[in-house]
């Protein structure tokens, strides 16, 4: 398992950087939804388990970003990996 704190995450810029470097995405990444679902689907391979505490406070200061990581990592699992598991916790 991965845990990738999002709770000090101010805009969706800082959250593709913090996504960037925890994932290790490639120095190219393009730091937008289109590139994340690239990088995750055929650039890394990312983690069975990832856990995001300070989920709350990511959908209350950076919404837009919360619900586009969330619909790609529900959509990757769906297609490519249903034993991939994105825990959205508290704290």
């Amino acid at each position: 398992m991965v845990t990738i704190d999002v709770g000090g995450v101010a805009d969706e810029y800082m959250l593709h950087l913090l996504l960037k470097r925890e994932l290790r995405f490639p120095d190219f990444y393009g730091m937008n939804w289109d590139a994340f679902w690239d990088s995750i689907t055929g650039l890394v391979q990312i983690p069975d388990h990832l856990r995001f505490p300070g989920w709350d406070q990511l959908v209350v200061v950076v919404p837009r970003g919360a619900t586009k990581l969330q619909e790609a990592l529900d959509r990757y699992r769906e297609v490519y990996r249903p034993q991939f598991v994105a825990e959205y916790g508290q704290g």
